[in-house]
């Protein structure tokens, strides 16, 4: 070695020093192969989540709008309105009160922001807990009130994919009570639009509690992350969400002129992108919304009623049948409550029946009248940004591999 010289020592110490930095590349490409969560685009950020939305008319439940409805993505934070709808049936029965006492524990303690930062053993009320996942989306609370209703998260994210089915929804899965990052909780944009419109009209009592801009706790002032809340016309909630793999999630109610209509909008790129499309969404087919009437909803549509003569002896009929099916569903509830102390297995076998036989919200099929929004023209926005709200008539691949 030593006839190379000064200049073939250096060579060779140039040449080594290339590979290793060559080879640790190629490991670090390697690593991202193996973890597709791990890949990064060009601008540093995660793979751009798949962007969906729909609008529904409140009253009947008719699509208005729809893009990607049914494409699997990540709920983020909108899992706790399924979180609450639990807790709503429990305030329901009597089982729980506003004023009772919930124990944060240790693994609701530590929970990854946003949170209230409660300590392990410190109480908070369940009107205090339904305030702060309403506005904070505090995932200390949200755990908080699952350990107090399943025992454990895990056993509480059971009941919430269980009553998911129940209504309906049968592209969601929960794994948990916060929406913290899971790659196996999934959702679309369909099924949120089913759970907003059940939770506000089981629930009316309680529904009021997602319109609420500000809560105020230990001296501290917390606003809702729901910016449209008191900025556009008619907006009664009910939640945001947002993780990296997730994208930008709003479900928005809208009261307006008599008329109702739910819209969601999921994988948005930035949270002002996802509110500048929920308001053209708002804006286009608030006006297509049937007024609402004191009647009943009817789930078929305007034109099926006058096709068919004998369309309102069907309707009474369904209608009736509905009301038993109700009426069995909570009579076998109040028997596995009386049963829940006694026999715990049995008081469950009887939920889980009474749970399956809950029938599903209908939705009718997509309005021939609907024109989708193919802009979004938010100031003159990229063509990334403009693509990323496709007409419904465009056929896209499944989020992700996995159910």
């Amino acid at each position: 070695m030593s006839r190379l010289g000064p200049l073939g020592l250096c060579l060779l110490t140039a040449g080594a020093i290339v590979a290793i930095l060559i080879s640790a590349a190629d490991a670090r490409q390697s690593h991202r192969a193996r973890h597709p969560a791990n890949k990064t685009s060009a601008h540093g950020e995660d793979r751009v989540p798949a962007a969906a939305s729909i609008v529904v008319d409140g009253t009947s439940g008719a699509i208005l709008q729809a893009a990607n409805a049914d494409v699997r993505c990540h709920p983020a934070s909108l899992t706790k309105v399924m979180t609450l709808y639990l807790l709503f049936e429990r305030l329901e029965t009597g089982a729980v009160h506003l004023g009772d006492s919930l124990e944060v524990s240790e693994h609701a303690s530590k929970q990854a922001p946003s949170r209230l930062d409660l300590g392990t053993g410190e109480t908070i009320s369940v009107e205090d807990a339904i305030k702060a996942i309403v506005t904070k989306s505090a995932n200390d609370a949200a755990v908080a009130v699952a350990e107090r209703l399943g025992q454990t998260e895990e056993n509480f994210a059971k009941l919430m994919t269980q009553q998911a089915r129940a209504l309906g929804m049968m592209d969601t899965i929960y794994l948990n009570a916060s929406g913290l990052p899971d790659d196996g909780q999934i959702t679309t944009a369909k099924d949120q639009s089913l759970l907003a419109r059940a939770i506000q009209k089981r629930f009316p009592e309680y529904y009021k509690y997602f319109a609420t801009e500000a809560f105020v706790f230990r001296g501290e002032t917390f606003r809702n992350h729901n910016h449209l809340l008191g900025t556009v016309e008619g907006i009664d909630g009910i939640k945001t969400g947002y993780t990296r793999s997730s994208g930008f999630n709003l479900i928005a109610s809208v009261h307006r002129g008599g008329r109702s209509i739910i819209a969601v909008v999921l994988g948005g790129k930035s949270a002002s992108e996802r509110d500048e499309h929920m308001r053209k969404l708002i804006a286009t087919y608030a006006q297509q919304a049937t007024v609402q009437a004191d009647a009943p909803a009817q789930h078929q549509s305007v034109a099926l009623a006058q096709e068919r003569p004998d369309f309102a002896e069907r309707r009474d009929i369904a209608e009736k049948r509905e009301v038993a099916e109700r009426r069995e569903v909570a009579e076998r509830r109040e028997v596995a409550e009386r049963r829940e102390v006694a026999d715990p297995i049995q008081a469950l076998i009887v939920k889980t029946l009474s749970a399956e036989a809950e029938p599903p919200t209908p939705m009718s099929v997509v309005l021939s009248g609907a024109t989708p929004i193919r802009s979004t023209d938010f100031s003159k926005p990229s063509a990334q940004v403009v693509a990323r709200w496709p007409s419904p008539s465009e056929v896209f691949a499944p989020f992700g591999s996995s159910p």
